[in-house]
């Protein structure tokens, strides 16, 4: 169902809609979880560790299906809450042709690199195979990727988050009941985790396309639709590529801090890899929320209805600090539990490592959730360099500390305090630029 809102109490709206979203990420975050669970537990710390070497790879593709998501959406919600239909599904049109071309280069790319990125990463040679053979499989399913993330920026733009949590619900548990079958009953190792998400992913992506065309159809418009335009793609582009490259260096970022951690060895690399999957679940469920604020300041800036985009912030806030407070919990007191699903209780480094990890970062979820809510305002109303500029100078302070404080601390701690000191003041640039950006609203 399509969702208009600008009209409604923007907190009750602001709930109802990113609720599911946030649903829809929990489940998302499933396939990358699952994958490392049952590589842990059913294959080895070594398969664990590829998983997790790939992982930082694979975020530079999902960097780009994410900006061609965030570009799409705004741009239909603006022109959604604007009540231009006929344009509207001009821009869906686009973006998906655009976001086929994409996809097909970043195929092309990656087939031919990486191995090339993995030595750059100083993967270890007992890895580098399985990680090598994962990869490439998750490369042959970036069609699917692409075009199912299209397709959840159209459902959001419309106002409608459940349909998308309903298809990610189903295809995340098959995911796992696919990945355990494959590589515990046909021991198909590391490529059966791979081949278990591609199918998934795919069949999601098939009825999400087809069902969002559907939709589309039943919007009623007058004359004939544009199947391709190079003025809505400019547009697009405009939000699309500041968010495909603040995703792609944090995805480079990772990549060289994947490397200082591999330096200490492939035990402290399985326990981050577990770590770091329990970490982006609760970043990327903020970020999904930040998008969905995205989604709701658009709308209201296409309805010239500007005086609740700052009441969406607030509501934002107070969604986002729900969701701190039991996940912070749960990692600081629980933390070690749920690191012995990915692993063996054995791996003594590898479970210290991860439970170092989270200590240090959950109590900071506070501060990075405000940096995310408040970057989906700015995006939201068209703020693109100060969004560039916020995120940037996180992530290169990240990058920078990790080097340092790793030969500070002679260990893998450094590089987790890095994490805090960045997000602490990229949250500070946002808030600043936010604060001003209500004189244009």
């Amino acid at each position: 169902m399509n969702k208009d809102m600008t009209q409604g109490d923007p907190r009750k709206i602001l709930w109802m809609f990113c609720l599911p979203m946030f649903g829809s990420i929990v489940f998302q975050q499933l396939y990358n979880i699952a994958d490392s669970l049952v590589a842990g537990r059913f294959i080895g710390e070594n398969a664990l560790a590829a998983v997790g070497n790939s992982y930082n790879i694979t975020l530079i593709f999902i960097a780009f299906a994410f900006g061609c998501n965030i570009g799409c959406s705004v741009t239909v919600s603006q022109l959604f809450g604007a009540k231009d239909y006929k344009t509207m599904k001009a821009a869906v049109y686009t973006a998906l042709t655009a976001s086929g071309v994409l996809c097909g280069i970043l195929m092309l790319a990656g087939l031919l690199s990486c191995d090339t990125m993995l030595r750059l990463m100083k993967t270890q040679p007992e890895i580098m195979e399985d990680s090598s053979l994962y990869l490439n499989i998750y490369i042959w399913g970036l069609p699917f990727l692409f075009f199912y993330n299209i397709a959840t920026g159209i459902f959001s733009a419309l106002g409608d988050s459940r349909t998308p949590f309903i298809f990610l619900a189903i295809s995340s548990s098959a995911n796992i009941l696919l990945d355990i079958v494959f590589v515990k009953s046909f021991s198909m190792g590391i490529a059966g985790v791979a081949w278990a998400t591609f199918l998934c992913q795919g069949v999601s992506c098939v009825f999400s396309v087809i069902l969002v065309l559907r939709r589309l159809g039943g919007v009623r418009t007058e004359g004939k639709i544009s199947v391709f335009s190079w003025d809505l793609l400019g547009k697009i582009a405009v939000i699309a590529i500041p968010s495909i490259l603040q995703q792609s260096f944090i995805s480079v970022g990772n990549m060289m801090i994947q490397g200082c951690i591999n330096g200490f060895g492939v035990s402290v690399a399985a326990g981050y890899s577990a770590a770091v999957k329990l970490n982006n679940l609760v970043i990327t469920s903020f970020t999904t929320i930040g998008n969905g604020i995205s989604n709701f300041a658009a709308q209201n800036l296409g309805a010239r209805r500007h005086d609740r985009i700052r009441a969406g912030f607030g509501a934002g806030l107070r969604l986002v600090w729900c969701l701190c407070i039991p996940f912070c919990v749960l990692y600081i007191a629980f933390g070690k539990y749920l690191l012995l699903l990915f692993m063996e209780e054995s791996s003594a480094t590898a479970l210290m490592t991860g439970r170092y990890f989270l200590w240090i970062l959950s109590p900071f979820y506070f501060v990075i959730s405000v940096k995310l809510v408040a970057d989906g305002i700015l995006r939201g109303v068209g703020a693109m360099r100060q969004f560039v500029i916020a995120t940037f100078t996180d992530l290169i302070l990240r990058v920078v500390l990790a080097f340092i404080l790793s030969a500070v601390f002679a260990s893998s701690i450094g590089i987790w305090c890095s994490w805090p000191v960045g997000w602490t003041i990229g949250m500070g640039i946002s808030v600043f630029f936010i604060s001003r950006q209500w004189k244009n609203v």
